[in-house]
C-alpha cells in the first residue's frame, strides 16, 4: 500500500492545490446535478456531510439554502474552507468521518467522491454507516457516490491498471485482491518533461452489494441506485453509481 496515513495524504500541500475553479470536478456541468440532487434529498432539512474536505459541494449547497455541518480529517482541508465560508455559515468538526459525534439531528448525510474507500477496512466502512444512522432522523437518508471495482478489466496476474491517460496526466490502480485493497497513482507532468509528479492514495473496494449489507446492518435500506447524479439507469456495465439509503420513519 501507500505507507501514508489518510491525515499525512491530505497536508497542506494538497489542499491548496486540491481547488480546480471551474474545471473538473469543480466544474459547474459536474457539481449542478450533484448539488440540486443533495437539496431536493435534503427536503429542507439539515445536512451532514461526511469528508466536506475544502467545501467542494458543501458551499455551494449552503448557497441553495440548506443547512450543512461537515466531518473532516485534515486540518489543512479544514483551512482550505475556511477561506470560503466562516464557521457560523459552514460548521466543521475536526474527526473520524467513522466515529466523530457532531451535535445536532440531521435530514440527510452524504459522502461523495469514492470516499467512503478511503476507509481501509471493512469493520471501519461498517461503523461509517452506523455513524450516518446516529445523526439521522427517522426517515433520514445516507447518500454514498463509489466507483464500481474494475476488476474485470484485470487480466489474470496483473496487479495494475490504466484507467485513464491524457496529455499531463496518467492514471492507474494497483490491486491486492485478496485484501481488497488498491492504490490509486495519479501522475502529473508538463509538456516535454522528464519528470512528473505523483500522488498516491490508498483505498478499500466495495461492491454495490457488500455496501448494501452494511448498509442493512446500521438499519437503513436501499431506497434508490443510479449510474450517475443525473438519475441514469444503473447497469451491469456502470463504472459509478450514486446508492440512497433510507432509515425507516418513526
Amino acid at each position: 500500500m501507500s505507507g501514508r496515513t489518510q491525515d499525512e495524504l491530505w497536508d497542506a500541500e494538497t489542499a491548496e492545490s486540491y481547488d480546480t475553479p471551474g474545471v473538473g470536478a469543480f466544474s459547474p456541468e459536474v457539481l449542478d446535478p450533484i448539488v440540486g440532487r443533495l437539496a431536493e434529498l435534503a427536503h429542507g432539512g439539515a445536512a451532514l456531510e461526511f469528508a466536506i474536505g475544502t467545501g467542494r459541494i458543501a458551499v455551494p449547497l449552503v448557497g441553495r439554502g440548506v443547512a450543512v455541518t461537515g466531518i473532516e480529517m485534515s486540518q489543512p482541508m479544514i483551512d482550505q474552507l475556511r477561506t470560503k465560508v466562516d464557521e457560523a455559515s459552514l460548521p466543521v468538526v475536526a474527526g473520524d468521518m467513522a466515529t466523530v459525534r457532531v451535535p445536532g439531528t440531521f435530514q440527510l448525510a452524504y459522502l461523495v467522491y469514492n470516499t467512503i474507500s478511503n476507509l481501509l477496512t471493512q469493520a471501519e466502512q461498517v461503523a461509517c454507516f452506523r455513524n450516518a444512522a446516529r445523526h439521522l432522523a427517522p426517515g433520514g437518508r445516507f447518500v454514498i457516490e463509489l466507483w464500481v471495482p474494475e476488476l474485470r478489466k484485470l487480466p489474470p496476474g496483473q496487479q495494475a491498471m490504466v484507467w485513464e491517460a491524457q496529455a499531463g496526466y496518467v492514471g492507474l490502480d494497483t490491486y491486492d485482491v485478496l485484501l481488497q485493497q488498491v492504490v490509486s497513482h495519479h501522475f502529473r507532468f508538463g509538456e516535454g518533461s522528464r519528470e512528473a509528479r505523483l500522488f498516491r492514495s490508498p483505498h478499500r473496494y466495495i461492491w454495490p452489494a457488500e455496501l448494501d449489507l452494511m448498509a442493512q446492518l446500521a438499519g437503513f435500506e436501499l431506497e434508490s441506485r443510479h449510474a450517475d447524479w443525473d438519475g441514469a439507469e444503473f447497469t451491469a456495465a456502470s463504472r459509478s453509481h450514486v446508492s440512497v439509503y433510507r432509515l425507516p420513519s418513526a
